[in-house]
This record gives structure tokens, C-alpha cells and sequence, in this order.
């Protein structure tokens, strides 16, 4: 599908991080079927997730609470003091209300469980274009 550039430039560019290849898979071609959204870029670790952050400057950043070198929570902490105005949403398995609060304080917009993810994740997203 050919996009022109002014569409491209409309979308909102999406950075994902999991350590779950087959899930950050997923997710990416989850996200790439919405028309407004686009991948522009999938970490392994939150170490990763950082660096792309600062290379690609997304409008929103999807980051799994549980991955190697860096956890989602240190993450999400260090992407909200250098990318301010990013949209951060955190994607975990684990129910703990006290990971849930500890990565809304370290800056997260929102917390999704995974099997909430698909309905959530893509509400959320597409109200970041309105909100803009």
C-alpha cells in the first residue's frame, strides 16, 4: 500500500519494545494495520527502546515492564526526562497494582495488560491524534 507523504507525515510514528519477538511481531503489524499509526522502529530491551527513543523521536512509545538490561519501569523513568511530550504506554502480563503505580510514577500514560492489549492499545493510540 502506497501512502503520499502527506499522509505519512500525519500518522502517529510508533516505537515498541518486548523481549517477546513473536509478540513485539505481533504487535507491530497490529499497529501497522491502523490507517493513523505507523512502527517506526521495535526494541528488545529497554536499554534499546532508550536509544531508539532518542534516534527516531516517536510521538508514542509501547514498552513491555519486563525485559532484559533495563526494565520497563527505569524505561519509562528515563523516557519521560528526555522525551517529555512522548505518549508512554506500559504492556505487562504481571497484575501487580504496585508495578502498575510504580511505572505511572516513573511517567507511563497508561498501563495495559497484554490481554487487554488489542482494544486499549489501539483506543489510546488513536486519541493521541485527536488530543494533538
Amino acid at each position: 500500500m502506497n501512502h503520499s507523504p502527506s499522509e505519512e507525515d500525519s500518522r502517529i510514528r510508533v516505537l515498541i519494545a518486548d523481549d517477546d519477538r513473536p509478540f513485539l511481531e505481533s504487535l507491530q503489524k497490529l499497529i501497522d494495520q491502523q490507517p493513523e499509526l505507523t512502527v517506526i522502529g521495535a526494541a528488545a530491551d529497554g536499554l534499546e527502546a532508550i536509544e531508539l527513543a532518542d534516534q527516531l523521536n516517536p510521538d508514542a512509545v509501547v514498552l513491555d515492564l519486563h525485559m532484559p538490561l533495563l526494565d520497563g519501569v527505569s524505561a519509562a523513568a528515563r523516557l519521560r526526562r528526555d522525551h517529555p511530550s512522548v505518549c508512554l504506554i506500559a504492556l505487562t502480563g504481571d497484575e501487580e497494582p504496585a508495578l502498575h503505580r510504580a511505572v505511572r510514577e516513573a511517567g507511563a500514560d497508561e498501563v495495559l495488560l497484554k490481554n487487554q492489549l488489542v482494544e486499549g492499545l489501539l483506543d489510546r493510540l488513536s486519541t493521541l491524534r485527536r488530543a494533538n
